[in-house]
């Protein structure tokens, strides 16, 4: 369910603004954008993503000498290059779409088959806490987030004009969940290439209706008749999908080496309790919300017939009781700096210089060690990353959002 960044529109009323946060940075860096994207060859994995699609859109309007994109939705990949072909912008020439998968043996013979890119940009990534329910799905998702990055960044560290982003998350700021912490040492990961890569990453807030995201589950639950839920004790940061492709363009084109590019707290952009948006939302669509005490009676009240015609929508809004949950998401580390000089809209962290590699490598191979043995677990994986990043905050609580509405 795609909401249009318009005027007066409900991603607007969502996210408390009618223009995107970055337009005064756009405008400002359309000649530095132009001179950086022509005639650059980019590679962007995870294209036909939430975030990647949007990048997508904005990247070709400066005109790339080739771009390929690469993702392993064949669907949604399809979708892409069907959108691009059908709009009035145009393409490069050397213009491809590759439906493989990062880590892959297949995207690795396609790699190398190519010469070397400019710029790639890597958006793909697992990025939902309930992910850390079962070692398996965890394990996935610190092989796509970090393991399968570590060798992208060892394959192209032989071509010296190749500059690696790699998109980060909020949740990477002193991380409750193993997702967060991923994102962390994903960070950390990047500052240890970087003496060889140039290397650059962006930490950006919810993308308001992304793909699986809580408000386009909202959507979901709209149209099949089923009642909304959402926690009363959790505020996030909301951004458009067109907000975060304009900073990911920022960030690979116009940021330097080891440099972390992050929202700036302005008017617009605040932290908003989820049970608000979701009375929002559900008041956008002509509802008012009713307020169950527990899911048995929002789902009964969905199931009545011609619940629809009277007006009111079932929620149910209860405190967070899951593992891996923060109240609220942080965009800065207590011990970083911000520079707030480059952009008007947008801050930049310098990563260190001298980071050490040694605990980094040592949590690669610890959660390595743990792949390549017959009993995976939870506790191991969670081990193997705070080596690396030891400020985690992790505590289990032995209940995961598959367990709730």
């Amino acid at each position: 369910m795609e909401i249009p960044h318009r005027p007066g529109g409900l991603l607007a009323r969502i996210l408390g603004r009618e223009r995107s946060l970055l337009a005064v940075d756009l405008e400002a860096k359309q000649g530095e954008l132009r001179e950086a994207v022509g005639g650059s060859r980019l590679l962007v994995i995870g294209a036909a993503g939430s975030i990647g699609s949007a990048f997508v859109r904005q990247v070709v309007a400066f005109r790339p000498r080739a771009l390929h994109l690469v993702d392993p939705s064949e669907n949604n990949l399809v979708e892409l290059v069907r959108e691009l072909r059908s709009d009035r912008v145009e393409l490069p020439e050397d213009f491809r779409s590759v439906a493989v998968a990062l880590g892959s043996l297949e995207f690795d013979h396609f790699l190398a088959s190519e010469p070397a890119y400019d710029r790639i940009v890597n958006l793909a990534a697992m990025k939902h806490v309930r992910s850390e329910r079962d070692p398996f799905s965890l394990m996935r998702l610190l092989m796509t987030n970090v393991v399968f990055l570590d060798d992208l960044l060892r394959a192209v560290a032989r071509y010296p004009q190749t500059a690696v982003f790699s998109v980060s998350s909020d949740k990477a700021v002193n991380p409750a969940s193993l997702m967060g912490a991923s994102k962390a040492l994903m960070e950390r990961l990047l500052l240890v290439h970087s003496g060889v890569t140039r290397c650059a990453t962006t930490r950006f807030a919810n993308v308001a209706f992304s793909d699986g995201s809580l408000l386009h589950g909202f959507g979901q639950r709209l149209a099949k008749g089923q009642p909304l839920a959402a926690p009363t004790d959790v505020r996030r940061y909301f951004i458009s999908a067109e907000e975060a492709g304009q900073m990911c363009l920022l960030a690979v084109f116009l940021g330097a080496n080891r440099d972390i590019f992050v929202p700036r707290p302005v008017e617009g952009l605040s932290l908003k309790p989820l049970a608000e948006v979701a009375e929002l939302f559900l008041r956008a669509h002509g509802f008012s919300p009713i307020l169950c005490d527990s899911e048995a009676e929002a789902r009964a009240i969905a199931a009545e017939p011609g619940f629809r015609e009277r007006g009111g929508w079932p929620c149910c809004f209860t405190p967070s009781d899951t593992t891996g949950e923060k109240p609220y998401e942080e965009f800065v580390g207590a011990t970083e700096r911000v520079d707030y000089g480059r952009f008007a809209h947008v801050g930049v962290i310098a990563g260190e210089e001298r980071l050490d590699p040694m605990p980094v490598r040592q949590a690669l191979a610890a959660i390595l060690r743990v792949r390549q043995g017959e009993a995976w677990s939870i506790t191991a994986l969670a081990a193997a990353l705070s080596l690396a990043v030891p400020e985690l905050s992790h505590r289990p609580l032995g209940r995961d959002l598959d367990r709730k509405m």
